[in-house]
């Protein structure tokens, strides 16, 4: 697609305090996994924010300043609790203000309802690119490399995929393998795993040791990245495993 941007990681950040005291479960992280896996994109970091400014303004921060684009769910209502669209406006340096686009959308869907309460839902920061709502029409924005969108899953999935289809390529295809590693302990493998990382910058690498009740302590060695990474890597993993005399499967 023309203009579209490359990347091959995305991040997720998840506003309210709904979510931190147990009122209502996440959903946006197993879909935000999905819908990046789809297209080849990795989640980069995924974090759940309460509404408190300061709180938000850091992350924000924190995010806006990082290489990879990220989605932002949640508080851009238009209650007193909402103050995203506020944050990220601090964040980017820009003053907050009424979208003409975005008023347009809102007075067209809602006639005489049009409230200036549901007007603050589209004061964004200056300059942002509006997001469509293809739900209720009420669009989220875009302000430097954040994508902001509402708190209500149903929402926020589609507009999540508009925005990768939009102003995203796929990324490469990647793959993963693995090794199991029986009776194995972490703390033997340090060497190992310090050397193959070392040799493989392009790779993803995991250690996770488990108990399983049919075979005791185990520990699975997990890699992921390009087909051809992955493959060179694996038998790499594999040479170093045998030179020490580790068992794997």
């Amino acid at each position: 697609m023309a203009n579209s941007e490359q990347c091959s990681t995305f991040g997720l950040i998840i506003i309210g305090n709904e979510i931190l005291d147990g009122r209502r479960q996440d959903a946006h992280f197993e879909a935000a996994m999905r819908i990046l896996g789809e297209r080849s994109i990795a989640l980069a970091y995924s974090m759940i924010l309460p509404d408190v400014p300061e709180i938000i303004d850091a992350q924000l921060a924190w995010a806006m300043a990082r290489p990879e684009p990220f989605f932002c769910c949640g508080g851009i209502g238009s209650t007193p609790d909402d103050c995203t669209r506020q944050c990220a406006a601090r964040v980017a340096g820009v003053p907050i203000e009424r979208h003409p686009e975005g008023e347009a959308i809102l007075r067209d869907r809602l006639g005489d309802r049009c409230t200036e309460q549901r007007l603050r839902m589209i004061d964004f920061p200056r300059g942002a690119v509006l997001i469509p709502n293809g739900v209720n029409r009420i669009p989220g924005f875009r302000v430097g490399n954040g994508h902001f969108l509402p708190g209500f899953p149903e929402m926020a999935q589609p507009m999540m995929k508009w925005v990768l289809e939009n102003w995203y390529e796929e990324g490469e295809e990647r793959v993963s393998a693995k090794l199991l590693l029986p009776g194995a302990r972490e703390a033997d493998l340090v060497h190992i795993m310090e050397v193959f990382i070392a040799a493989s910058p392009k790779l993803t690498f995991s250690s996770l040791p488990m108990y399983l009740e049919d075979r005791g302590p185990v520990v699975e060695l997990g890699i992921k990245g390009a087909p051809a990474d992955v493959e060179d890597g694996l038998g790499y993993l594999k040479m170093l495993l045998d030179t020490e005399g580790v068992e794997w499967e």
